[in-house]
This record gives C-alpha cells, structure tokens and sequence, in this order.
C-alpha cells in the first residue's frame, strides 16, 4: 500500500511527518511511501536521505497523494483555497494528523463530506500503551527546553551566579507557571543554566515534582488546595475565595522575578490568562515572559502571537509553533510517535490496513469515518455532518463499525432501509434527544495545559495543537 508524506503547507510550520529513519521501518513494513520533495528540508532531511531510506520522492502534492491509502501529516489537512488538500485524496484516504478538533468544526465538516477517516494524534488517550505515541509530550518536552532559550536570548543579563574580580553577578530568578510537561522541562532547563528556579501549579501532587528538581514550589497550600485533584489526576475547579488568594501570591512573587515562563492550555477553549498587565507593570525593567500559551489566546494578558513585544520595560516573547524551531528533533520525534501509531492499524501479514475498531486508542483518535464525525467529544457535530435521511442512528453504527473504510457499502444499505421504515415522529424524537447526548459528552474535566500529573499520564500541555 502507498504512504504519502507531504510537505508541510500551513504557515509557521517546520515539521515533518516522517524521518528517514521512520521511512525505513515503513519501508520494512512493506509500504511504499512517497515523500513530496523538499518535505523535510526546514527540519535538515534531504531528499536524498529519504530516498536512502527507501522512499519515493514525488515531485509536487499532486503526484505525492495519488493513490495513497494513508497520509501522514504534522498538521491537519488544508480544506478549501489555493493550497486546498482535500481534493487529492480519495474518498476513504485515511489521514494521521495533529488535528486540534475541538477548534476546527468547518474542517471537520469538510473531511467527514470527502469522505476521509482522519485520526487525530492529539486526541491519543493518556494510557501506558500509548506513551509512544503521545505526540503532545514528546513536542512539549522541547516546548519547554526552548522556552528557557529563547527567554535567555531576549535577557540582557546572565543566568549562574558568578563571582569575577570584578564582582559578583547574582543568579537570575526564573518562574515557570505550570508543571507538566512543558513546565518540568522549562525548570530542570533554567536549573542547568544556573537560575534560582521557582514553580507554580493547580494539582498538590505538583509539589513533589517541582521540588524534586530543585525548584521552589508556590502555592497556597490550604485544606482546598490538598483537595484539589480528582482520583483521575486532574484539576479541580477552585472557589473565588482561593483563586483570589492564590492570585496575590502570584502577583507578590512575579515581582521579584527576572523571567516568568507559562505553559497552561486548556484542550477546547482560549488559554487561561495568568500573568495580566498590572502584574507586567510590576515586574523589574529588563525582566522577561515567554508565554508558551500564545496560539490559543495567550497566559499573559499583553503578549502577541508571533511576535517579542515590550511593555513597560519587560519583554514578551510569544513566538508560533515553540516545538518547530527544534525542527529536526520535534520532527524526529513526531515521527516516531506517527510509526508507532500507525503500526496498530497494519496487518504486516496482509501488508495493508487493517483497523481494530474495538482497540481504545483506535476509538480515542478516530474523529470522522464514513462521511461523519464520530467522536464522543465531538457529538455536538455529528448532526451537521448526518443527511436528514440518516439520523443519529447512523452515526452510532458509523463509530462502533468494525469494518474498514474499504467496506462501507453494506453499513450504510442496512441503515438505509431502517431509516425508511421510520415513522417522521420517531426521527423527530431521536433528534430532540441528539443535543442531550451530546451535552453529557462535553462534559469533560476542566484542565489546563499543566493539569495532568507527570506520575501518572503526562497532561495536554504546551503543544503545538
């Protein structure tokens, strides 16, 4: 079967979806894969490595989608415009992205109509199969290392102590607000390059953490806050009366800092606002915030996507995509977290796809099937995308299916003749108790980036989603 691996087209992007080395093990696998030329070139892989490695290069889009069974992208696929990406793949394409569902209903929309199956690596559940493909920390843990650097790159003072003839120049002072993934990393960074290192976060089973790299831990630590984390390891909403206590020690302790590093997200809505534009007015001239949140609204209140802004003599760093200016790594290591996944959907005998439908990752990830968008946490959907001849029904049996997307035919006769023999009050009914389903499915805990204990399943935090 064919693999395609297209170049990357959506703006800021420097990734790729394969390597050479996880070209080879495809190519092992029996694939033929065909890698759009010049794909990996802003991540340092040659066309001549891929092809090294067994691919084929293809010379544009086109030529690269024709006739694959799968496509491997890091970002979802382009749906309408110039550089629209839909047109070249055939209806039951099956497509491994970094898909950001919960903000990308109109794209959503457009796959379930091509027809495509589109699994979405930042939706792989938090459980200990799925460590190798939890695409989320392996490019927040480089979120976080490059977080520090690039703060360190806009601090016009040095971070270790050190003590000249000339005197001494004292430590800085580093803060890294959320200790997920992103957040560990950041800390056990700025510890290596000499800072005195403080940390905050929502979840008390944080403080181990935070202290066990030798950073100080913030927090008010009262009987609310021990209590703060369900059985799952999330956080629990607090009440105003702490929010605002623990929101002045926040504000005490970004004023005598000299950078503040944020890396909270909350998967499907704009990202908390952390540090607000009182507390940047507080900060020491020459101080410094990398907000790892800028994409989806920002942690602090003044930075800009895209952009070093300076306020009040402190300056924000907001750049796009934190994993993509490690290019080569944050590829290397998507990559591997790709292969992996993909390997649960091959059958290395049959040499083709061949996808367990009951496997709860497969479950976990699939977002349309079968012309509709069949995950739970996007019910809400799933009416947009269902003809008014097929009602909820349809895409009840479109998720539990167990069949490939090869083998629809007889799925959709066998829904098609219950539909007929329903009566109009019936399908009114189902579609009055559609928006209560979904309403329940929504229901998911309120997290932030950083809401996840790392001792248990790494949190959703600091990626490039």
């Amino acid at each position: 079967m064919k693999i395609a691996i297209p170049k990357e087209r959506r703006p800021n992007e420097t990734r790729v979806a394969a390597s050479p080395e996880t070209v080879k093990k495809l190519v092992a696998l029996g694939c033929d894969v065909f890698v759009e030329k010049g794909a990996g070139a802003a991540a340092s892989f040659t066309d001549t490595a891929y092809k090294d490695a067994g691919a084929t290069i293809g010379k544009d889009a086109t030529t690269t989608y024709k006739d694959a069974k799968a496509v491997l992208k890091v970002l979802k696929p382009i749906a309408g415009g110039k550089d629209d990406e839909l047109k070249a793949m055939p209806k039951g394409t099956v497509v491994v992205s970094i898909a950001d569902p919960y903000r990308s209903e109109k794209e959503l929309d457009a796959y379930a109509k091509a027809g495509l199956t589109v699994f979405a690596m930042d939706f792989v559940p938090r459980i200990t199969r799925a460590q190798s493909m939890d695409v989320l920390s392996s490019q927040s843990n480089l979120a976080g290392y490059k977080s520090v650097l690039d703060g360190a790159a806009v601090f016009n003072r040095a971070f270790p102590m050190m003590m000249t003839a000339a005197g001494t120049v004292a430590p800085a002072k580093v803060f890294v607000m959320g200790a997920g993934v992103a957040g560990l990393q950041a800390i056990a960074t700025a510890r290596r390059l000499g800072a005195v290192v403080s940390a905050t976060d929502v979840r008390p089973a944080s403080k181990e953490q935070v202290e066990s790299l030798g950073a100080k831990f913030v927090a008010v630590e009262d009987d609310e806050f021990k209590q703060a984390e369900t059985a799952g390891g999330y956080a629990k909403e607090m009440s105003d009366a702490y929010k605002a206590k623990q929101a002045a020690l926040i504000a005490e302790t970004i004023a005598k800092v000299d950078m503040v590093i944020t890396t909270a997200l909350i998967p499907g809505r704009p990202a908390p606002v952390l540090v607000t534009a009182e507390m940047v007015k507080s900060m020491k001239p020459g101080s410094v915030i990398v907000d790892l949140a800028v994409e989806t609204g920002g942690n602090c209140e003044l930075s800009v996507a895209g952009k070093v802004v300076e306020k009040d003599g402190v300056s924000i760093v907001g750049y796009h995509n934190v994993p993509g200016r490690l290019a080569t790594d944050a590829s290397s290591l998507y990559a591997k977290n790709v292969v992996n996944f993909f390997e649960l959907m091959f059958d290395k005998e049959a040499k083709d796809l061949k996808i367990d439908w009951d496997d709860e990752i497969i479950k976990g990830t699939c977002i349309t099937h079968e012309g509709s968008i069949v995950h739970p946490a996007l019910a809400h959907a799933e009416k947009k995308t269902v003809s008014k001849a097929e009602p909820k029904a349809a895409v009840a049996k479109t998720a539990t299916s167990k069949k490939t997307p090869a083998k629809r035919a007889p799925a959709k006769k066998t829904v098609a003749k219950k539909v007929a023999a329903k009566s109009t009050a019936k399908t009114a009914a189902a579609s009055k108790a559609a928006p209560r389903k979904a309403a329940s499915a929504k229901k998911a805990p309120v997290t932030s980036a950083e809401s996840k204990s790392g001792t248990k399943t790494e949190p959703n935090d600091g990626g490039n989603a």
